[in-house]
C-alpha cells in the first residue's frame, strides 16, 4: 500500500466510524420502535357511530336485499369543496378493502379511499331534508361545505 493511501485511510477513518456509528444508533432505535406495543384502538380506523350501526342492522332486517351487505365509503373527485364522500350498500369486497367491524356491522373503504378518510368517524344522520350517511368528522380534511357531503384535504 502506498503511503498516499495509507494517508488517505487515516483521514477516512474517523470519518467512517463516526458514520458507522450514527447508523447502528439510528438502526436501533428503530428496532425499539417495532418492538413497542401497538395500541388497542386503531387511531388511523374509520369509526361507526351507534346510529351508523343501528341503521345498517335495520336494513339488514327489513330489506331482503340489503342483508348481508356491507357499507361501502369511498372518496371521489368533486363536490363543491373538491373531493365528495360516496356510500352504496355492497356485498363484496376487494382484496385491497380495508374492512371495519363492529357489532357485525361492516364498513368497507378501498386503498385510495382510505387515505383521505382514515380515523374519520361515519353517522346516520335524520334530518327533515334528508336521511343519509354521512362522514361527521375527518382529521385528513382541512374545510368543507355545509351539507358535509364534500370536503378539502389538508
Amino acid at each position: 500500500m502506498s503511503s498516499t493511501s495509507r494517508s488517505l485511510l487515516h483521514r477516512l477513518t474517523p470519518f467512517i466510524t463516526t458514520r458507522l456509528r450514527q447508523n447502528q444508533r439510528l438502526l436501533s432505535s428503530a428496532v425499539r420502535i417495532e418492538e413497542s406495543p401497538i395500541p388497542t384502538v386503531q387511531e388511523d380506523a374509520v369509526h361507526m357511530t351507534e346510529n351508523c350501526i343501528r341503521r345498517m342492522k335495520e336494513l339488514h332486517s327489513k330489506e331482503a336485499s340489503a342483508g348481508g351487505k356491507m357499507l361501502r365509503l369511498s372518496v371521489e373527485a368533486g363536490g363543491c369543496s373538491g373531493f365528495q364522500y360516496a356510500f352504496l350498500l355492497d356485498d363484496k369486497a376487494n382484496s385491497d378493502d380495508r374492512i371495519f367491524e363492529k357489532e357485525g356491522v361492516k364498513l368497507v373503504v378501498d386503498t385510495i379511499s382510505y387515505d383521505f378518510v382514515k380515523g374519520a368517524t361515519v353517522d346516520y344522520v335524520e334530518e327533515l331534508i334528508r336521511s343519509a350517511f354521512l362522514v361527521t368528522t375527518n382529521p385528513r380534511a382541512a374545510g368543507g361545505c355545509s351539507c358535509k357531503s364534500s370536503f378539502m384535504v389538508k
